[in-house]
């Protein structure tokens, strides 16, 4: 099962976790600034978990794409790795 993404208020980002072709899961985070600028989330983070739970499949194949081009855990998403293509 997977674990359950929440909103990390040190922090300001969303932490999650991916499963991966092999069934592990990898953790990983999306700042409530990317949110906001890539995904239009309210700037407070206050909507962040919500957002990152509707664009969901996005996010978690940016993480699949950062970890086959070798980054490790815990993958930080920057706005490139979630940019409109």
């Amino acid at each position: 099962m997977t674990p359950t993404p929440f909103f990390h208020q040190e922090s300001e980002a969303v932490r999650f976790w991916v499963e991966m072709d092999n069934g592990e899961y990898i953790g990983a985070t999306i700042s409530k600034q990317t949110l906001h600028y890539r995904f239009q989330a309210e700037m407070s983070g206050a909507n962040a978990l919500a957002v990152y739970n509707v664009h969901r499949e996005e996010i978690d194949a940016a993480v699949l794409r950062r970890v086959k081009a070798g980054s490790r855990e815990p993958v930080m998403l920057r706005e490139a790795d979630v940019a409109k293509r």
